[in-house]
């Protein structure tokens, strides 16, 4: 019994990480209104960003995020402006563009190329890491350390991203264009500022994930494959466009995961996961929090 419950909580620890990395994606989403398929490749970029500024610098794994969060920032925001929203501008009529999720696509197997053009398919990790193995004794029980911080990353990023969209300015306009494009701009609002705004915000989340990811994790090209797949599970699950059901829906991934294996084969565990996903699709495609608004 003891072990199902030290699965459980690692479960949790690495489930609350899948829905850092889902926050991200479904922020863009909630104000965007397209699925945007170059995620995991964002969240790639952050991982590599994360693992050089270690190696070049000598910081500790998560004093990396002063050079990461940042850097993530405007690259998310120069790639919808210079990307994405010529796009949107030319389509302007179309409330979801089915063409950005056509864009989207391509950024992602450009990005996951020029990395291992740029960087080889090496698996790397950080050597002199502080936090890898290590582990807090809770009785009988082990709990990750790396997990256990990314854990905390996870709740406090939620919580400043929730603080921004309800309590200033900027994260009202964010929300008032999520909600009518046209009406925003009426209002005195740039939406497409905005866009560049939510975008850069999004990729700066998925930064996060890769700074709370390195410490215990391999970095190489296609990573961002393995948690894109994951991310577009947890928004499902969680509801498009909620940042409660980001964190909850990834939490579900990661004790199925942990504890599945227990009791069957990880293939099985796998089925779960899909199985899950396809049923929410068919009996509740909002989600756990989905409902009529985005926010």
């Amino acid at each position: 019994m003891i072990y199902l419950l030290e699965d459980a909580i690692n479960g949790i620890l690495m489930g609350s990480i899948y829905g850092l990395a889902a926050l991200g994606l479904t922020l863009i989403f909630g104000v965007l209104k397209v699925i945007n398929f170059a995620h995991g490749s964002l969240l790639m970029v952050g991982m590599y960003a994360a693992y050089w500024a270690v190696l070049l610098t000598g910081a500790h794994p998560y004093l990396a995020l002063v050079i990461v969060l940042p850097l993530m920032f405007a690259f998310g925001y120069l790639l919808q402006a210079v990307v994405i929203q010529p796009i949107f501008k030319a389509e302007r009529e179309v409330r979801e563009p089915i063409t950005v999720i056509i864009v989207t696509t391509g950024v992602w197997y450009i990005l996951d190329n020029l990395g291992l053009l740029v960087f080889g398919p090496q698996y790397r990790n950080i050597q002199d890491n502080p936090l890898r193995g290590k582990m807090i004794e809770a009785g009988e029980m082990l709990i990750s350390v790396p997990k256990l911080w990314g854990f905390c990353a996870a709740l406090v990023t939620a919580a400043l991203v929730w603080l921004f969209l309800q309590k200033t300015r900027m994260g009202r306009a964010v929300r008032a264009t999520s909600l009518d494009r046209d009406a925003a701009s009426l209002q005195g609002i740039n939406p497409y500022r905005i866009y560049n705004i939510a975008f850069g915000l999004g990729t700066a989340v998925a930064g996060v994930a890769g700074v709370a990811l390195v410490p215990f994790y391999n970095v190489f090209p296609t990573v961002g494959v393995l948690f894109d797949i994951k991310c577009f599970i947890i928004v499902v699950l969680g509801g498009l466009g909620s940042i409660g059901g980001a964190l909850l829906g990834g939490m579900i991934i990661g004790v199925i995961e942990s504890v599945g294996p227990q009791f069957m084969t990880a293939t099985w565990t796998e089925a779960i996961v899909y199985g899950l996903f396809l049923g929410f699709l068919f009996l509740r495609p909002s989600g756990l929090f989905g409902v009529k608004y985005d926010w």
